[in-house]
C-alpha cells in the first residue's frame, strides 16, 4: 500500500490541532487509546500551553467527555526529552489546580488522564503502551481499597482508580511497525509520519488531509524545516556529548585501575559531558529553559558556561 509523508505530530499539536476544526484528527486517536468515544469541548488555555523558546513543551491541555458524557481533562504530550517521570507529575497536578475554581470543594477535583508519546529510550521494558493508575492495596491481606457507596455516588466513580490521574506511556521506539490494530495503525503515524491507504482509525483519514506537507504555504514549510532542523540539532548535541562523557568517565575509571577510580571517572566524564552538552546548546541558541529541562543544570550553572 502507498503511503505519503505527513507533519509530524509535535508540530501539528502546536500549530493545527488546536484549531476546532481538527479536533476531530485528536479525538480519533483518543477514542482509539481510551477505548471509548471521546469528544473535545474546548482547548484549555494555561501556562503550560504558551510557547517558550524552542518550545520547552510540545503539549496541549483539552478538555473532553466520554461516552458516557464524563467530563475529563486530558493533556497530551509529545516529548524528546530525558528526564520525564516526576515532569509528566508535576504537570498532571499542575492541570488539577489550575482548573478547581477557587473555593470548590475537593470533590470537584477533575479527572485528569496524561497521554505521553515518547521518542526515547525510556525505562526498561519490552511494550510500546504503558498505562499508569493509583490503587491502594493492603499491607497484610493484599486487598485493594474499594469506594463506599456514598463515595461512588459523590465521585461519579466506580473504582478510587478512577479519581486519581492516569497515565499513558507510549515508547515509540518500541513499536515494529506492525499494525495488528486500530491503535497500532496510529503508532504507526507517531513513528513513521506516514498513514497506509488501508488505514481505517479514527481520526485518521482527516489527519492524512489536514497534515500533508504539500498544503503548507512557503511560510510554513520554511518554519517547519526549521523546526525539524532543530529537533535534529537538540539529538545530535546530546548524543554526542552525552556519548562522549560516559566514554572519558570508563577511560578515567580504567586508568585509575580499580573500581572506585572507575566510578568516581564514570561520574567526572558524565558530568563534563552534561557540562559541554550544555554549552553547546547555549552556543546554538537554545532557550535557557529547554536547556534547563534536557541537562537538570541550574540558571547560575549554565550562565558560567
Amino acid at each position: 500500500m502507498t503511503s505519503r509523508k505527513l507533519i509530524s505530530f509535535d508540530w501539528a499539536i502546536k500549530k493545527i490541532l488546536r484549531s476546532k476544526a481538527n479536533f476531530g484528527i485528536l479525538e480519533g486517536f483518543l477514542s482509539e487509546l481510551l477505548f471509548t468515544d471521546i469528544t473535545i469541548l474546548e482547548v484549555l488555555e494555561s501556562e503550560s500551553n504558551q510557547e517558550m523558546g524552542f518550545d520547552k513543551y510540545n503539549r496541549v491541555d483539552i478538555k473532553v467527555a466520554d461516552a458516557d458524557q464524563r467530563i475529563i481533562l486530558i493533556e497530551v504530550q509529545y516529548s524528546r526529552e530525558l528526564d520525564y517521570l516526576q515532569r509528566i507529575l508535576f504537570a498532571s497536578s499542575k492541570t488539577i489546580t489550575e482548573h478547581l475554581i477557587e473555593g470548590a470543594a475537593y470533590a470537584e477535583v477533575s479527572k485528569v488522564i496524561s497521554v505521553n508519546i515518547l521518542y526515547f529510550d525510556f525505562g526498561k521494558g519490552d511494550d510500546y503502551i504503558y498505562h499508569g493508575t493509583t490503587n491502594f492495596i493492603g499491607l497484610h491481606n493484599h486487598s485493594v481499597l474499594e469506594l463506599s457507596a456514598e463515595q461512588k455516588n459523590l465521585y461519579k466513580s466506580e473504582k478510587i482508580a478512577d479519581i486519581y490521574p492516569e497515565y499513558y506511556l507510549i515508547e515509540i521506539r518500541n513499536f515494529n511497525d506492525v499494525a495488528k490494530d486500530s491503535l497500532d495503525e496510529w503508532i504507526y503515524f507517531l513513528k513513521n509520519e506516514e498513514i497506509k491507504e488501508d488505514f481505517t482509525a479514527k481520526g485518521l483519514k482527516q489527519a492524512k488531509e489536514t497534515l500533508n506537507v504539500l498544503k503548507m504555504s512557503e511560510q510554513e514549510r520554511l518554519a517547519y524545516d526549521r523546526h525539524q532542523t532543530q529537533l535534529h540539532h537538540e539529538a545530535s548535541i546530546y548524543q554526542s556529548t552525552y556519548v562522549l562523557g560516559q566514554m572519558e568517565g570508563h577511560e578515567a575509571g580504567f586508568e585509575a585501575g580499580h573500581e572506585k577510580g572507575h566510578e568516581k571517572g564514570h561520574k567526572k566524564g558524565k558530568e563534563e559531558g552534561i557540562l559541554l552538552m550544555a554549552k553547546n546548546m547555549k552556543q546554538a541558541g537554545i532557550a535557557i529553559a529547554t536547556i534547563m529541562q534536557v541537562t537538570g543544570l541550574s540558571v547560575e550553572q549554565i550562565d558560567k558556561l
